[in-house]
């Protein structure tokens, strides 16, 4: 995992965001303690107490917690609430969500976060997009998959199968390949998993129906998160949106709908994300060109028979020398060297009138 620097607006912000960093709050990560202590216990208390619970209402409280954990999941790949990755690790192993393995979604992540090559299909492991010459290969039929995939509803519906289709293909290649690392990370996931869904049966509850009924639309709910967050554009910081969903949304993914933010500030805490973006909203809407939205009822407006334009790639021109400035770092280290001489309010007025 490179080192890098965190892409600041300004040389205020780094001050005020360093700031932050030093307050009692952030330095214990008691958000984040608090979220796995709720993750973790609806999660279990929804298996065990189903029956009285009753199956509908179980069924909806697990693909709440259990979307919840994947957006936990991804806190604990950029560093929280410890700094110590292998015991992070160890708070997200657990297969809640059935499909990744956190080594898989890990790897993939950090690779995804080089934000100077963010959607290029030969790099960004993430990306929706496909190159020219992928996209040329495919059949008319394959396209108009593509095509609906990239709807809305397309995406929510028909999205979590390819990906559940490609990490099958991932699975598979593992021990084809014996690539023993992968092989290693297989094992214990599919052991963690067999063990989780026997404990399941032994409270009366189908495996069968936890991948239907929970698992699934669990997945279909990350679909709301990641449709259209980057786009093609020249400049890399320029690339990830800043969606201002309402407060249910921002809760469930943990802030990440401000994922300009997220990008530039990799390590920012998921409480410290709404709060950073709200101080400096002008300048993010001009560093990311104007690539803000509403919610994500924009989306399903715009894009409920239009299918958003992330097909081929259309290319995009870096600049390998200076392509080591976009790298940043996963988690925002606090330093003493900072002296913020500027409160929030004042940093906030001060982006807002450069802008």
């Amino acid at each position: 995992m490179s080192k890098g620097t965190s892409a600041y607006l300004s040389a205020q912000q780094r001050e005020v965001v360093h700031q932050l960093a030093r307050s009692w709050l952030w330095r214990s990560e008691l958000p984040t303690w608090l979220l796995m202590v709720a993750v973790y216990g609806g999660w279990f208390a929804s298996v065990v107490y189903w029956q009285t619970l009753g199956l509908t209402l179980s069924t909806l409280l697990l693909i709440l917690f259990t979307t919840w954990y994947m957006s936990l999941q991804h806190e604990l790949i950029h560093g929280h609430p410890t700094r110590f990755p292998r015991l992070n690790q160890l708070f997200g192993t657990l297969p809640l969500a059935v499909w990744y393995p956190y080594g898989l979604y890990r790897d993939s992540h950090l690779a995804h976060h080089r934000n100077h090559t963010l959607t290029d299909p030969d790099e960004d492991p993430e990306t929706y997009y496909l190159s020219p010459a992928r996209w040329a290969q495919l059949k008319p039929w394959q396209q108009q998959v593509i095509h609906l995939r990239n709807t809305f509803p397309g995406r929510l519906l028909i999205g979590p199968l390819l990906d559940m289709g490609a990490t099958v293909k991932t699975l598979l290649n593992a021990f084809i390949q014996r690539d023993t690392p992968a092989m290693a990370m297989w094992t214990i996931h599919l052991s963690l998993l067999s063990g989780l869904f026997y404990w399941m049966t032994l409270h009366g509850l189908s495996p069968l129906w936890f991948v239907l009924t929970v698992s699934y639309p669990a997945l279909m709910l990350t679909k709301v998160r990641s449709f259209y967050e980057h786009r093609a554009e020249e400049e890399p910081l320029a690339r990830s949106v800043n969606n201002e969903a309402a407060l249910p949304w921002r809760l469930l993914f943990l802030n990440l709908n401000y994922h300009s933010v997220h990008h530039d500030l990799p390590g920012l805490p998921w409480y410290g994300l709404r709060k950073v973006y709200l101080l400096y909203r002008d300048g993010y809407h001009q560093r990311n060109h104007g690539f803000r939205v509403a919610g994500y009822g924009e989306w399903i407006t715009r894009f409920w028979r239009k299918s958003v334009e992330v097909n081929a790639h259309p290319g995009t021109q870096k600049d390998a020398q200076d392509a080591h400035s976009f790298v940043t770092d996963v988690r925002h280290q606090s330093s003493g060297n900072y002296r913020p001489d500027l409160s929030a309010n004042d940093a906030a007025a001060t982006t807002r009138r450069a802008s």
